[in-house]
């Protein structure tokens, strides 16, 4: 089986790195097998943003997890959205929501969520979650299970 891949601009070319998060440009593929309900997953351990305050680097752990429906998401075009908050100043919630929402947009999943595990700063850990609503029945949703911060111990 393949699939169509001819309307892709970033897969397979040079692409130069999105000068901000809404300069980048989510990319999807068909779904190559429809109507069978599966759970995707993924996962950026090394996600970096700035805080909007003060310019300094935040860090998280992101997990995102979504059942398709007719698209999926290219997963280069997904990294080089990532990788465009390295220069970007937001605070956690709106970066954790915001991936989550413009993934929405652009596969119109049936269902997705993603945890936003950021490390502390300031002493305080923050984890932000969203979802778009229940998981779909049937479709097996493996835990997250991202540790909370434990500092040194």
């Amino acid at each position: 089986m393949t699939t169509d891949v001819s309307g892709l601009t970033q897969l397979g070319h040079a692409t130069s790195q999105p000068a901000s998060p809404e300069a980048a440009m989510l990319e999807t593929v068909p779904n190559p097998q429809p109507g069978v309900p599966y759970c995707v997953r993924f996962t950026a351990p090394e996600f970096t943003s700035l805080c909007p305050m003060t310019g300094q680097p935040d860090f998280a752990h992101l997990v995102i997890d979504y059942v398709p429906d007719a698209l999926l998401v290219e997963s280069k075009s997904l990294k080089l959205f990532l990788t465009a908050f390295r220069n970007h100043g937001a605070f956690h919630e709106d970066c954790t929501v915001g991936i989550g929402r413009r993934l929405v947009a652009a596969a119109q999943p049936l269902w997705l969520r993603i945890g936003g595990y950021w490390y502390p700063r300031g002493g305080i850990p923050i984890d932000v979650f969203y979802a778009t609503g229940p998981a779909p029945a049937g479709v097996w949703i493996p835990p997250q299970e991202v540790p909370g911060y434990r500092g040194r111990g």
